[in-house]
Parts: structure tokens; sequence; C-alpha cells
């Protein structure tokens, strides 16, 4: 018998991949959310030969296209009644100016928006999970975050590190709020942020291209394994003793590298206007409600 379902977007690869490797072990039932099925189907098989009764699932998603996450949560509400687990993991790092299908910065997009929305569709399905959570990944780039509300578009200008920076920190201002929201409405999900520090992903690539050479010697001293680097989104999902709203890193230096610990960010980050400005600007964006009551709004 299968003991948790839980879903986990972008786990053909890197950080998801790894997160996977854990829940499969403990015979959970992995959805593996992905934007690539090709990718999804051939990791799908990695994973089996580590895990041959591993319970895994392939659905297609792709955070940068609304109608996309809308279709991935009814498609999964016709197979599954219930979420234990949301890992909202997938992200993309610094790409050339790109839009999203609905015209939004494809970081902010991707990073922040798609996972604002897939959370509110799958919440009613959280909340008949059992000990639901949602965790969702940020960075330590949240440090240098600034959410530009009159420039998430990127219209009047773009610098991919700084447009990085803004979506990682919108990621954890979304998982802090949700939880203070879900915790005010009596709902039994919790939400927690966690991040890898420094790991050797395959987001450390020069948009379409592989990561430079150079590059590779420099990853060996300051990165990771993304086995390690996944330890931080583990201990989010599974410790008992966290209650929500929590910020999980590694312990090391700067929280590059190091075990998973809860990791106290600066007093600056959790400032309560930008934090409701950000989750008003979410709903208003994606046409996704959050009603806490089991019921997800859809408008427009």
């Amino acid at each position: 018998m299968s003991k948790k379902v839980v879903v986990i977007t972008g786990a053909n690869s890197g950080l998801g991949l790894e997160t996977a490797k854990h829940f499969l072990s403990k015979n959970d039932l992995v959805v593996m959310a992905v934007r690539d099925i090709t990718k999804g189907e051939a990791a799908k098989e990695e994973l089996l030969q580590l895990y041959p009764d591993g319970k895994i699932d392939v659905l297609y998603l792709d955070l940068a296209k609304l109608t996309t996450v809308r279709e991935f949560a009814a498609a999964f509400a016709k197979k599954y009644k219930a979420v234990d687990l949301l890992i909202n993991n997938a992200g993309v790092m610094i790409p050339p100016y790109t839009k999203t299908a609905e015209g939004f910065e494809l970081q902010f997009g991707a990073n922040h928006l798609g996972h604002f929305a897939l959370t509110g569709l799958l919440l009613p399905l959280l909340e008949k999970g059992e000990h639901s959570r949602v965790v969702t990944l940020s960075s330590i780039a949240h440090r240098n975050g600034v959410i530009d509300f009159d420039n998430l578009d990127g219209s009047k200008g773009y610098k991919p590190m700084k447009f990085y920076s803004q979506s990682k920190l919108a990621n954890i201002l979304f998982a802090k709020g949700l939880d203070e929201l879900l915790k005010q409405h009596g709902c039994k999900t919790i939400s927690l942020s966690a991040h890898p520090g420094i790991s050797s992903t395959n987001l450390f690539r020069v948009g379409k291209d592989k990561t430079p050479w150079y590059i590779k010697p420099l990853m060996n001293l300051f990165a990771q394994s993304a086995e390690k680097g996944a330890l931080p989104t583990i201990m989010a999902a599974t410790d008992k003793t966290l209650v929500g709203g929590e910020y999980i890193g590694p312990d090391g230096v700067g929280n590059r590298k190091g075990n998973p610990t809860i990791e106290v960010p600066h007093k600056k980050v959790y400032n309560k206007e930008t934090m409701e400005k950000l989750w008003n600007v979410s709903e208003e964006l994606t046409s996704i409600s959050f009603d806490f009551q089991g019921n997800t709004q859809v408008t427009g």
C-alpha cells in the first residue's frame, strides 16, 4: 500500500529527481509533474531501475503556461482523491529575456506564479490529505531580491540575476504568507520553504547551453551534490517537529553547503506589506483565488 501521494514539479532531474528517490524509497506514490514528457518517462525508467516496485506517475505541466496548470490540476483530480505533499521544486535560472504564454517575465512567471496557481488549484485535495504540506523551493539568491511591482514583466529593463532573485524572494514570501493564511482559516495543511544552498544541478546553465567548462571546477569547490542539496526539501516535507512557516537550508558557512537545519531569514525579508501586495497581485495575474474552505475559485 502506498503511504503518501507526493507531487513534485520538475521531478525529472536535479533536486526534483533526488527528492523523488527519497519518497520512492518510502513506498510513496510519486507524481512527476514535468514540462517534457519524454524526459519524464526516461527519468521514470531510471527510478524504476533503483526501485522496481516504485509507484510513479508522469503528468504534463508547464509552469510557464497557466492553461496547462489548470489542465494538470483537472487531470490529477480525476485520478487522485487527495494530495499529501506538494513540492514546488521546478525552476528557471538566469535565462535570456523571455516571456511566458501569458506575457509574464519567465522567471517570475514559472518560478512563482505557476506554483502559486498550482497550489491554489490543489489546495482542496491537500486538505483531504494526511498531514499535508506544501514545500516551495527558494534560494539564497532571495537575499538580494526586491519585488519590483512596477516592472514585473521586465518591459522596463531586464537583468537575469536580478529577476531570478526577485522570483526566489517571491517563493519565500508566498510560502510564509500561505502558511499564515492556512493557520488563520483553520486549515490542516501547512506551508514551508526550503533551499538547497549551492548545488550542482542543471540550473547552472547559460540559457539553453550546458554549463561552461570553466565553471565546473568552481562548482566542485563551492557546491554540494544534488543529492545533498535535496535534503532541506526532504526535511521540510517530512520532519514531524516542524509546524509550518519554517525555512530550511544547509547549516554551513553562508548556508551554501551542509546538513539541513531551520534557517532564519533576515528580519526584513518577511515584510507584511510586500507579502500582502504580492499575494494580491498573484491572484490578479493568475485569476486564482484561494478561499481556504476546501474550494478554490477559478475566475476569469
